[in-house]
């Protein structure tokens, strides 16, 4: 276990939100799967807890207002020196800003944007709130990878943006690069073609580390979630695609040697 209160290289997922319309039911739920306890604010923004685990911030929740209907998803942040010069570089490279940037308080500063095939992700600009605190317990994120079509055509977009290294898997039938930063890896990119659902489109996905993948798969359901891929091993851990109750996905893994 090592605590991350660092302010993070630019480009590092730095953060995980979640925005959806019932807040107390989404509290329960997580709280009850990954033993999250709950602080509010900053609720500039709407209102909004953040999660906590040992005492330590590891996410965020918000509440959309009534009448507005937007995909209920899981949003990875990527730090950022300046989120201004950053959404900037985001529309000049073909991707989109949607909101932002603006200032959150004295938490810091933030801008939700798209990369040119549609996946949208946050900017973070830290100020007092430099994000995740814990990793690497059970609860907490523990990677961030974007699903896409092929990743060749985005892959340059991240690069250009961020400064990221691409380190691509060799493999005729696997689209894969790892995203590096200072030499460490800090996300990927997972082309997975046909099988992209069309009702997604390309998304960023958030791992949360678990004690066990079975046993929180189970509890996903009983809690009034889904498992939209049962658990399953691979070379990083066994992990199980999951979808909240309000259709969030998500992936748990137990990771290798967790």
């Amino acid at each position: 276990m090592t605590e991350a209160a660092a302010r993070r290289v630019p480009g590092a997922p730095c953060w995980v939100s979640l925005i959806v319309h019932g807040l107390a039911t989404t509290q329960e739920f997580y709280g009850r799967l990954f033993g999250w306890e709950f602080s509010p604010g900053p609720d500039e923004l709407g209102p909004y807890v953040r999660a906590l685990l040992q005492g330590k911030e590891v996410a965020g929740i918000g509440q959309l207002p009534p009448d507005r209907h937007l995909p209920i998803a899981w949003t990875t942040y990527l730090a950022s020196d300046d989120a201004d010069a950053t959404a900037e570089a985001v529309r000049s490279c073909g991707g989109t800003v949607a909101v932002g940037p603006l200032d959150a308080g004295r938490a810091g500063r933030l801008a939700i944007v798209s990369d040119p095939g549609g996946a949208v992700f946050g900017v973070w600009q830290a100020a007092e709130h430099l994000g995740t605190v814990l990793k690497g317990v059970p609860g907490t994120p523990v990677w961030n990878e974007l699903v896409t079509r092929e990743t060749a055509s985005v892959a340059k977009f991240y690069q250009v943006v961020f400064g990221f290294e691409a380190e691509a898997v060799v493999s005729a039938d696997f689209d894969y690069q790892t995203l590096h930063l200072e030499g460490r890896p800090v996300a990927a990119l997972h082309g997975v073609g046909n099988a992209l659902q069309r009702d997604r489109g390309p998304h960023w996905m958030t791992y949360f580390e678990v004690a066990d993948t079975d046993e929180s798969a189970a509890r996903v359901v009983e809690l009034g979630g889904h498992v939209l891929q049962p658990p399953r091993d691979t070379p990083s851990g066994r992990l199980a695609t999951v979808a909240d109750p309000e259709g969030a996905v998500f992936t748990i893994q137990r990771s290798v040697g967790g």
